[in-house]
């Protein structure tokens, strides 16, 4: 069996690569990173190392890479022959993946299965429609499924370039209806994915950005500094607290479940083992106050409802005021508030009522 992974970064190797090892398929991972995709090709191996105290370490083998611009031909090839495609690249990557998948998948005639494997809600779904967008209807034998994906996976170095450490903990859950041929081994497979894509990116995704964005305002430089600071974690149980609430109003998830999931959650970013620097988890601030993000999407329901959000009007306070001079998104958020001030920025971005936004507006000149 062969995959073709878009994105050789360190989720793709230590999560989805591993995973897709361990059921036995060729793995061929496409990237531009020149210095990853040598060492795929030459060492054809890597090892995989859990933030546990044992530091269990699996190696990865039967692994090839692809310069997703120079080796275009053999890039072609893969699209063709791989029995399953799977993407770790960052959705707004993904029209870029769709421009390469798209001309390969029109002409293909055997199946083969594509998941997008990316920290937002429907990816896939995205992925399928700019493929449909630059060629029109595929043909049936192309099945798409949208996914869940968690694992927690830092940024980090190694002695050699291809090795990664990730969390032990990890869930990845497809929907089994578009799911053509045999399942995948430590797969869930699930008639409704909403329930694990939301509770996942409204616990585990809300979670850390309220550390990186907490944790920058009170002068932390990463991630495990924050869980430190009562001040941050004290205000991470209460916003958790509150997307429990959108959770299980929305979902048929009960409150004992959710609660039980949630200290789970709250006890892996405790791990001394696997700590992240604050402004990594904390870029890309635009997307995640976006309307159907990790902040946003809970906190407008909740308005609506009546329910308790004050915590998440005081994360989207720390969102706008957190600073990454590195961060093409930081950078143009300042820009738009300096232009709109928060209270239009909010109304016209995060597509929030303008009483919510000249609340979040109050909390963000406090700060």
């Amino acid at each position: 069996m062969k995959a073709l992974h878009f994105g050789a970064g360190n989720i793709g190797r230590g999560f989805i690569g591993l995973i897709l090892s361990n059921n036995n398929y060729h793995i061929t991972f496409a990237d531009v990173n020149e210095a990853v995709v040598d060492a795929l090709k030459t060492q054809q191996q890597f090892n995989v190392t859990l933030a546990n105290p044992e530091q269990t370490t699996t190696t990865v083998t039967n692994v090839t890479g692809l310069h997703s611009i120079q080796d275009q031909q053999d890039l072609e090839k893969a699209i063709e022959s791989a029995d399953l495609i799977t993407t770790a690249v960052g959705v707004n990557i993904l029209p870029i993946v769709a421009k390469t998948l798209a001309p390969i998948l029109k002409k293909r005639t055997t199946h083969v299965n594509v998941v997008a494997c990316e920290n937002a809600i429907n990816a896939t779904d995205r992925l399928a429609a700019a493929i449909r967008d630059l060629v029109g209807d595929l043909p049936e034998n192309i099945h798409f499924s949208n996914a869940a994906v968690d694992r927690i996976v830092p940024a980090q170095t190694h002695d050699n370039i291809l090795d990664v450490t990730v969390e032990p903990f990890f869930e990845w859950a497809i929907e089994a209806p578009t799911w053509y041929g045999k399942q995948l081994a430590d797969v869930t497979y699930v008639d409704d994915l909403a329930p694990y894509i939301e509770r996942k990116l409204l616990t585990v995704n809300t979670g850390h950005a309220y550390l990186a964005y907490a944790g920058q305002y009170y002068n932390h430089q990463t991630i495990l500094e924050a869980t430190q600071d009562t001040r941050v974690t004290e205000g991470l149980v209460r916003v958790l607290s509150e997307t429990s609430h959108y959770i299980t109003s929305q979902f048929d998830i009960d409150i004992n479940t959710q609660a039980q999931y949630r200290k789970k959650i709250i006890e892996r970013f405790y791990n001394p083992n696997l700590s992240d620097d604050i402004v990594r988890v904390g870029r890309g601030v635009l997307r995640k106050l976006g309307p159907e993000d990790r902040i946003m999407k809970p906190l407008n329901v909740l308005v609506q409802t009546g329910q308790p959000h004050d915590e998440l009007k005081k994360l989207a306070a720390f969102a706008l005021a957190y600073q990454d001079e590195h961060d093409a998104e930081t950078i143009e958020k300042d820009k738009q508030l300096a232009d709109q001030g928060a209270t239009v920025f909010l109304q016209n971005h995060s597509h929030v009522d303008k009483t919510t936004a000249e609340a979040i507006n109050r909390i963000y000149q406090a700060l």
